[in-house]
C-alpha cells in the first residue's frame, strides 16, 4: 500500500521505516525538503540528522506534506501536534479527502517548559480538531499513548504483551489501520469508539511523562487487564 507519512522527527521516521519493512510504498513529508536535507541539527532521541536518517532508509520516498499526502491511499499524521493543522492545511484538503488518516500526534504545550501541559483536553481533543477542520477525512486516532520505538515495535515490552488504543467515526477505517497496527505486533488492540474518545487517550499524555520520569526510559507501555 502507497503511505503518505507527515513529519520527520523520531516518530515520522520510526513508523515511516517499518512500513517500509513491512512492504508499502512510503513517502515522508516535511515543510522544505531542502532546508532540511541541508539541516545540521542531530535528532534529539538518535542524534543524527535527517540526512543521514535517510542515507540508511534510502527506501522511504521524500516529498513535501503536500507530495506526501498525495502519495498515500492512507496517510500518518506524525508531526508536531501545536503544528499538526498547519500540516494538514499544507498537505491539502484535495489531497486528504476520501483517505484514512492516522493521527499519532498530541496536543502538548512546550510554553512553560518541561513537563508540557495540554492545549486542549476535557472537553476537545487534537483529534477531534482535526476532524472538524477535514469533515471528508476518516481520522482515526491511535498509537499516541507510547514512544515512537513501541508504537513500531510492540514487542520491546514485556514481549509485546500489553495494549494499544484507537477511535475514530469510522468502522471500516478502524479496522484498516487496526490491521496495520497487527501487522507491526499488535495483539491487544482496543477501539475506544468514537473520536471524542482522543480526548481520553491524549490526556494520558501527561501521565505517561511523570512515569517516563520515574523510570528513567520510554520504553513501557500499560496493559488493560480483565
Amino acid at each position: 500500500m502507497k503511505v503518505g507519512v507527515l513529519g520527520t522527527g523520531t516518530v515520522g521516521r520510526t513508523i515511516g521505516a517499518r512500513l517500509v519493512e513491512l512492504g508499502h510504498d512510503v513517502k515522508i513529508g516535511t515543510r522544505d525538503v531542502a532546508a532540511l536535507l541541508a539541516s545540521t541539527e542531530p535528532n534529539q532521541i538518535t542524534q543524527e540528522t535527517f540526512a543521514d536518517w535517510h542515507a540508511k532508509n534510502i527506501a522511504v520516498g521524500l516529498g513535501t506534506f503536500a507530495e506526501a499526502a498525495e502519495h498515500g491511499e492512507l496517510v500518518v499524521n506524525a508531526t508536531n501536534g501545536a503544528g499538526s493543522l498547519e500540516a494538514l492545511r499544507a498537505a491539502g484538503e484535495a489531497n486528504l479527502d476520501g483517505k484514512v488518516l492516522v493521527d499519532i500526534a498530541n496536543p502538548l504545550d512546550f510554553s512553560q517548559g518541561m513537563p508540557p501541559s495540554l492545549f486542549v483536553s476535557n472537553t476537545d481533543s487534537l483529534g477531534e480538531q482535526i476532524q472538524r477542520a477535514f469533515p471528508q477525512v476518516k481520522v482515526v486516532k491511535a498509537l499516541n499513548t507510547m514512544n515512537a520505538f513501541v508504537m513500531a515495535d510492540p514487542s520491546l515490552v514485556a514481549g509485546g504483551e500489553h495494549t494499544v488504543f484507537l477511535c475514530g467515526n469510522d468502522e471500516e477505517a478502524k479496522a484498516q489501520v487496526t490491521e496495520i497496527l497487527r501487522s507491526f505486533g499488535w495483539r491487544d488492540v482496543i477501539d475506544l469508539g468514537d473520536i471524542t474518545s482522543a480526548r481520553g487517550t491524549e490526556s494520558y499524555l501527561p501521565l505517561w511523562l511523570r512515569v517516563w520520569g520515574a523510570l528513567g526510559t520510554g520504553t513501557f507501555n500499560i496493559a488493560v487487564v480483565q
